[in-house]
């Protein structure tokens, strides 16, 4: 218990609890930043790990590390790879220095690991070095961008998969709901008649242009700076190194990684995660409109539209008994607002950059990588918990429908504009429906009117051509 060893820099020494994967840089970087309480998603661990085995692997090929030490360095990466040793990753997520405490936390986990592995003691950087052997031929400069892209790529998957649940999920309600009429509404007032399965189809539309978006977004991602080392021009990195890093890393992720086309350039642009951003941010709007006409359209049950009802998921009030609120469609109301200030945050991230290299990426992917985890959840409950349990009200509906101004649209080429607003108003001021109205006028025959007025056919494409026989 509490025992320590003594870790040196070119700083000083430092004590360091002897069970401790990590080492002096990351106990200093513990000291400097005690920000948030917030650690490394674990899809950037992982990413971390993955390039670090590749990139050791790479160096072994090559014959600058020797086999002995490279294979140390793999078995512990993969280690960590498979979720071992993720609280030895201490650093918070607010860091100074572009990443470099999260690269020297990783190179030290990895190199007291492979220590141990072949047999020494963690602390004894004379076996595997930090450094000269976990860092071989990288930078911090090269290495966090990668890593930020693959972790990214990786939770973009898991967040598409969510999209697509939650596209289907709409479909099956669009189909479920297609003979429901329902009163459509512009401005919030009443408008033309709609049904309720062409607003959830639309609902699933908007979802696959979303999704379409964000792997747009991240065909960018797969390009990579590795081998660019400190500002891009490659110093320390072998041409053939390269190749083989980004060979291994096609094998181990899946995604089609290429070395950019200037590596200077991409080591101080943040353009690619600014496109991620505002892909991510697009997909929270649209979620906070479907969200609220979700909340609209189940609102009451009394004195609200009373449209659909949503799954009843918890009771509503603490004073109110009975009261059962939309807590789905708030919480993600909440996320996307989240998601909305996290782009900001990215946008003033990626224009602080100065001269060769953009210092502030650890923000950049956090605040990505949050906003990624955050709405693959929040959509993962909304479409269980919310979507697929929607049912119509279809006697509700039908009752607005009928007394519903908008149905009086129809009208417009029969009697015209000004006639058709006259018994809008009339309708209105006595509470009539627009039907009631026509037929006590007897502006048209009654069998026309059943026609014109069919709410149904009111909700397809063209005019009404109905004519008396």
């Amino acid at each position: 218990m509490n025992k320590k060893r003594i870790e040196k820099d070119y700083l000083g020494e430092k004590e360091i609890p002897e069970d401790a994967y990590y080492g002096i840089q990351t106990l200093r970087a513990m000291e400097n930043f005690p920000i948030s309480g917030i650690k490394a998603h674990p899809e950037f661990i992982k990413a971390t790990a993955i390039v670090k085995k590749a990139c050791a692997e790479a160096n072994m090929m090559i014959g600058d590390l020797e086999p002995r030490i490279a294979k140390a360095i793999i078995n512990a990466a993969d280690e960590i790879i498979n979720g071992k040793y993720h609280d030895q990753f201490l650093v918070d997520v607010f860091q100074a220095g572009a990443g470099t405490s999260h690269n020297m936390n990783a190179n030290e986990v990895i190199a007291n690991r492979a220590i141990e592995l072949l047999g020494g003691k963690k602390g004894d950087y004379r076996i595997v070095h930090p450094n000269d052997h976990v860092n071989m031929a990288q930078s911090t400069n090269d290495v966090f961008p990668t890593i930020m892209r693959i972790s990214c790529l990786f939770l973009i998957q898991k967040l598409i998969s969510e999209l697509k649940n939650l596209e289907e999920a709409f479909k099956k309600k669009a189909i479920e709901f297609d003979k429901i009429i329902k009163p459509g509404r512009t401005h919030l007032e009443d408008a033309a008649p709609i049904r309720l399965g062409q607003v959830f189809n639309a609902y699933a539309s908007i979802i696959s242009e979303n999704i379409e978006r964000i792997k747009r977004a991240s065909i960018a991602l797969e390009e990579l700076n590795i081998g660019a080392t400190a500002v891009g021009t490659g110093l320390n990195a072998e041409p053939e190194y390269v190749k083989l890093v980004l060979e291994k890393l096609r094998i181990y992720t899946g995604f089609n990684f290429r070395s950019a086309k200037n590596l200077i350039a991409i080591t101080q642009s943040m353009s690619d995660f600014v496109e991620l951003s505002n892909a991510i941010k697009t997909l929270a709007v649209d979620m906070i409109k479907i969200a609220n006409d979700i909340r609209l359209m189940s609102s009451g049950p009394v004195t609200g539209l009373n449209e659909i009802n949503l799954p009843a998921v918890q009771p509503g009030s603490s004073i109110m008994p009975g009261k059962v609120n939309p807590v789905i469609a708030e919480v993600m109301d909440m996320v996307a607002f989240q998601v909305i200030g996290n782009d900001l945050t990215v946008t003033l991230a990626s224009q602080a950059g100065q001269l060769e290299l953009n210092v502030m990426m650890p923000v950049i992917a956090f605040n990505l990588m949050q906003s990624l985890e955050i709405l693959k959840n929040s959509i993962h409950v909304f479409t269980e918990r919310l979507v697929l349990g929607i049912t119509a009200n279809e006697k509700r509906c039908r009752e607005m429908v009928e007394r519903s101004p908008g149905l009086a649209l129809a009208l417009n080429p029969y009697i015209g504009f000004d006639a058709t607003a006259k018994i809008v108003q009339e309708a209105i001021a006595t509470g009539k429906t627009i039907k009631e109205v026509v037929l006590e006028k007897k502006i048209l025959p009654k069998d026309m009117i059943d026609k014109i007025l069919d709410p149904y056919a009111l909700t397809e494409p063209g005019k009404r051509k109905v004519r008396l026989v």
